[in-house]
């Protein structure tokens, strides 16, 4: 059994707690080994490799459906589709950053609007959002 881990042996080795290995597991990322009779699971000190590829992909910003076609690629030999996925999210990331940018300007104006010393009429905060789109 060298080379086999408890589950709590791989959540240590993956730096996770044992509750995302068993989410891993039902959401399919992360196979989930027989039980012996009388005895305990045990992982393949791969499985810490694997846990350790989804966590690095949540990190970046993918979903965990976007991680299982990426894992889907794990060989290392499909690089055009991993580049493609990774395209991918990087423009939602990028449409997601000008969103934010976009809030932000607007939060400080509306901001700058009510600390102009002057008291006005209505809070333009609540103006804007009370507003009808």
């Amino acid at each position: 059994m060298d080379g086999e881990l408890s589950i709590g042996s791989l959540a240590k080795a993956a730096d996770v707690n044992v509750e995302t290995i068993r989410y891993y597991q039902r959401r399919g990322l992360v196979d989930e080994p027989s039980k012996p009779l009388g005895g305990h699971r045990r992982y393949a000190a791969a499985a810490a490799a694997r846990v350790r590829f989804i966590r690095r992909a949540q990190q970046l910003g993918f979903t965990l459906e976007e991680i299982k076609d990426l894992l889907l690629l794990e060989d290392g030999q499909s690089c055009r589709e991993a580049r493609m996925l990774a395209e991918r999210k990087l423009g939602l990331i990028e449409k997601r950053v000008a969103d934010l940018n976009r809030m932000r300007r607007l939060l400080k104006g509306l901001i700058a609007e009510c600390g102009e010393g002057k008291r006005p009429r209505s809070c333009p905060i609540i103006a804007t959002l009370s507003a009808d789109a």
